[in-house]
């Protein structure tokens, strides 16, 4: 079984990972890609090996998540997060529902 892609953009790229795979329910890795620090931007490459539980509270958690780092209401932020699935479906966050992050997990 192929592993569920997550590639994440954005200053904060890293913070916002590695809080992505604290969520309880996912089981994986990730790793930044590229030396983008000159720029201002960072990229992390994840791959989600197992989904452990219900999708449908794993969606809402990533779609929570999402929207926090999206907003930067911490002071941290993401410009782009793509998952792409175990069938090659692509999905960006930016507009997805809970319903399709839930598809996506589900492939």
């Amino acid at each position: 079984m192929a592993d569920i892609q997550i590639s994440v953009e954005g200053r904060d790229a890293v913070a916002a990972t590695e809080e992505l795979f604290a969520i309880s329910g996912l089981s994986g890795n990730w790793e930044t890609t590229g030396d983008n620090e000159k720029e201002g931007t960072l990229a992390t490459i994840g791959a989600i090996v197992a989904v452990v539980g219900a999708t449908v509270a794993i969606a809402e958690q990533i779609r929570k998540w999402y929207q926090e780092y999206r907003k930067g209401e911490s002071g941290k932020k993401i410009e782009k997060v793509l998952i792409v699935g175990r069938r090659g479906r692509r999905l960006l966050l930016e507009n997805a529902t809970i319903e399709q992050i839930k598809q996506i997990l589900d492939e």
